[in-house]
């Protein structure tokens, strides 16, 4: 959902501008630290315009005359939690089937057309939502949003294009067993999930289900869950509501739906016991370690002091993990943390890829970092992460495209337009105190699963002597299930350009 360039990128380059040489003349500057971060600027968020569509379908609209550019993007509340139990991988395939066939184009001739015009368009599906995202030059507005229009209402699902998507996914799970990261990222959502759960499973689905879905399977998901009355219609860019409103009910008045009961987000039991999952990879180079817990939704109160709180440890170059794992002991090349945030209560995860040998040690120090930010941090690390956040803020909607899905969180968490005016606010208002309370309040460091995906004959006795709690030894199989048949003869024709 999040678009443009990340905070993290942006102070990166910032850093890079400041310790670039100067004249040669010039006093040489100090590299042995970054440089402070002053304080952010002021940053006025666009306004944010809203209305609807004679049928109902809300619009969000910003205006950025910069440049003669525009972002459409439809939001739709229909993701992979409304999955059936036998069809895990649904709504993603519907995702990827929409411009494989609308309208009276195939897959071939909207690619063609969309290149002709100039512009981008993309269908991705998450847990919650699915996104149709169009990115043309404002000249060529009317013919995109007509095939974004086809694409959107008038999908095809063409039999064989569903099997060329289908093998594509069947051979994309069968790579995952090769890659640690990719392993270890489905071993952490099933332990603190488990496979009955939606946060539990890959967007991508299982084999059992991409084999089981048809082509009637996605019209019958595209008829009831494709709706105007689930839908938000996002627009940034070189236009005025005048001017777009009569464009959109051209592409979009026609459509007809109310709006779906929402699907339920199943509880979950937090970790109660710090345990280790150790998954074997004969072999390999690095250990790939997950350690973390269930988190907290969105809408939280403490968001705020909690993005704080991770920045600190986590969240940025600057961090305590990262400075740790990967500056002074040089383990890594880079560790980090999150709280993936969702409509239900997303994870908090740490980690990181570390070299073999030095496992159980990355481990230690993992463990000390999670403790530490349980106690109180020092005004300069508060102040360090504040500006960070405060001054990498704006860089979200420096693009239409970053605009617009900044838009879309809005839209997601029904939050009000305020948000991104306060935003800078909220980040400064947040205490050392807040920091120390939602850290003991979030993260336990004795109540952690911790997954480590590496070649068990190297790292299993060290990590077994470090009695952070039980292991239990798994193979790969038992993580992502036996590996998915496809039938010889029917690899996957090359995707439309």
């Amino acid at each position: 959902m999040r678009g443009g360039i990340t905070p993290a990128i942006a102070a990166l380059a910032a850093w890079a501008v400041l310790l670039a040489p100067g004249p040669i003349e010039a006093q040489a500057p100090d590299r042995s630290a970054p440089p402070e971060l002053g304080p952010p600027p002021r940053f006025d968020v666009p306004l944010i315009q809203h209305f609807q569509l004679a049928n109902g379908l809300e619009v969000m609209l910003m205006e950025m005359h910069e440049v003669p550019l525009m972002q459409v993007n439809l939001l739709l509340e229909a993701g992979s939690i409304a999955d059936p139990d036998d069809r895990k991988g649904l709504a993603s395939m519907v995702a990827a089937m929409l411009d494989e066939g609308a309208g009276d184009r195939d897959a071939l001739e909207i690619a063609d057309e969309i290149d002709y015009l100039g512009a981008a368009l993309g269908v991705s599906a998450g847990d919650h939502t699915t996104v149709v995202q169009l990115h043309t030059p404002l000249a060529q507005l009317d013919p995109a949003l007509e095939i974004m229009a086809d694409v959107v209402l008038r999908p095809i699902f063409p039999a064989e294009e569903l099997e060329r998507q289908r093998i594509e996914r069947l051979t994309e799970l069968l790579q995952w067993r090769d890659e640690p990261d990719a392993i270890a990222s489905v071993a952490f959502s099933e332990t603190l999930y488990g496979d009955d759960h939606p946060y539990g499973v890959p967007e991508i689905g299982t084999a059992q289900g991409l084999e089981s879905i048809t082509p009637e399977d996605l019209s019958a998901y595209h008829r009831s869950r494709f709706v105007p009355g689930d839908a938000t219609l996002i627009v940034v860019g070189d236009v005025t509501r005048e001017a777009i409103a009569p464009q959109l009910e051209t592409a979009f008045g026609g459509w007809r739906g109310a709006a779906v009961l929402e699907t339920a987000i199943p509880p979950v039991e937090q970790v109660e016991a710090r345990r280790i999952y150790l998954v074997d990879k004969p072999g390999a180079e690095q250990s790939e370690i997950r350690i973390g817990r269930i988190g907290v939704p969105r809408l939280t109160e403490d968001y705020y002091a909690i993005v704080v709180m991770n920045t600190i440890l986590g969240g940025s170059f600057t961090s305590r993990l990262n400075q740790n794992l990967r500056e002074d002991k040089g383990y890594s090349y880079g560790a980090g943390s999150a709280f993936d945030f969702r409509p239900g209560p997303g994870p908090f995860i740490a980690g990181a890829a570390v070299q073999t040998d030095v496992t159980a040690e990355a481990l230690t120090e993992f463990m000390m970092e999670l403790r530490g930010i349980l106690e109180a941090v020092s005004q300069a690390e508060l102040e360090r992460a504040r500006n960070y956040l405060a001054l990498g803020f704006p860089q979200e909607f420096q693009t239409v495209a970053g605009t617009a899905g900044m838009l879309g969180e809005l839209a997601l968490y029904d939050l009000p337009d305020e948000t991104f005016d306060r935003h800078i606010e909220r980040i400064e208002a947040v205490t050392v105190e807040d920091v120390q309370r939602v850290a003991r309040q979030y993260l336990d460091p004795e109540k952690v699963a911790i997954i480590v995906v590496g070649d068990r004959s190297v790292i299993e006795a060290p990590v077994r002597a470090l009695n952070l709690g039980p292991v239990e030894d798994l193979t790969i199989e038992q993580v992502l299930g036996p590996p998915p048949v496809i039938t010889p003869g029917e690899d996957p024709a090359p995707a439309a350009p």
